[in-house]
């Protein structure tokens, strides 16, 4: 583990760290050392550094960014405000630093987050079959609404392996 965590927002210089940390987390042999992998439901990668500058660049999204010993990006959670809603996605954390509590610590300040931005609920979408994840997240106060999504075709976002949806889940602040 490492000595010092710290969350800050990221910005256009951290994309292409970004983009690494969260395809090493969640597609490819990388990702299968932790236990958020998708690579036995997706191929392909999950983002890059461009995708992940366009993000940043839009008016109401932040990227909030947890780095260990003052430099190397750690995990990172995107947030999308949308009206009283904020919209979280993407939560990533190295695969081998999984288990660790960093997951919990950047949801946390994801919520701080969103309250100070006004927001009275916090609301993601989760692939249906991530059964594990769905209790991570239910531990952590989030429902199930019964809204489901269909999964994207893009294959920019990877390609899906068998079909997938997913549900929306939600937490009010």
């Amino acid at each position: 583990m490492t000595n010092q965590l710290t969350i800050h927002h990221a910005t256009q210089n951290d994309t292409a760290a970004l983009a690494a940390l969260v395809n090493s987390a969640y597609r490819g042999e990388s990702s299968k050392q932790g236990w958020t992998t998708e690579a036995d439901l997706l191929s392909g990668q999950r983002t890059d550094a461009e995708e992940l500058a366009k993000v940043l660049a839009q008016p109401g999204n932040t990227v909030l960014k947890c780095v260990a010993d003052g430099n190397k990006i750690v995990a990172c959670v995107y947030l999308q405000k949308k009206g009283l809603s904020m919209y979280l996605g993407m939560l990533t954390v190295s695969p081998t630093l999984q288990t660790h509590g960093i997951g919990k610590m950047l949801m946390a300040a994801a919520e701080q987050f969103a309250l100070e931005q006004g927001c009275t609920k916090v609301e993601m979408t989760v692939i249906s079959v991530r059964h594990e994840l769905i209790a991570w997240y239910n531990k952590r106060g989030y429902q199930a609404t019964g809204e489901t999504k269909p999964f994207p075709v893009d294959a920019k976002f990877g390609v899906a392996k068998q079909a997938l949806e997913f549900i929306v889940m939600e937490k009010k602040l």
